[in-house]
């Protein structure tokens, strides 16, 4: 906002005849003057700097984005296969939540609506057998070490 040169404001109860302004001019009618006072204005204006484009080194994609490793080799995956093929003759049982009685059970009817024969049982085998390879491959490292670990601190 420009400036106004406050000398010349009025003081009391009569109004000056004219207020000036500094860097203000009447408007102007005719179209040659019209152009001038645009030319003026963006003399006056300072140039744009172009902004710089922001240094994101820490987001850069790696070379490898498309590669995908299984977590589980498939040598996991047959020998829990051969172990759940294999019919449990020993009878156990396990107390479960409700909460995971019912996952056992959405997981077995998203399978046969699939057209995968399968059972709780027969899901519950896969996790125990996948568990005790896991253990016997990792050690320390399986995930049943650091579940137990985190359940007993």
């Amino acid at each position: 906002m420009k400036n106004v040169d406050t000398s010349k404001v009025w003081q009391g109860k009569h109004k000056p005849e004219k207020l000036e302004m500094k860097g203000f001019s009447a408007p102007l009618s005719s179209e040659s003057a019209k152009k001038e006072n645009i030319e003026n204005r963006n003399k006056s204006r300072k140039p744009v700097k172009p902004t710089k484009k922001p240094n994101n080194r820490d987001t850069t994609q790696p070379r490898n984005h498309d590669t995908t490793v299984s977590r589980y080799h498939a040598s996991i995956i047959e020998l829990v296969r051969k172990a759940v093929k294999e019919l449990g003759k020993e009878a156990a049982t396990h107390r479960f939540t409700i909460n995971e009685k019912k996952a056992l059970a959405d997981i077995t009817y998203s399978y046969k609506n699939r057209s995968l024969r399968t059972s709780e049982n027969e899901v519950t085998r896969i996790a125990v057998n996948f568990i005790i390879n896991d253990y016997k491959e990792n050690g320390e490292n399986s995930i049943l070490d650091r579940t137990l670990k985190a359940l007993n601190q």
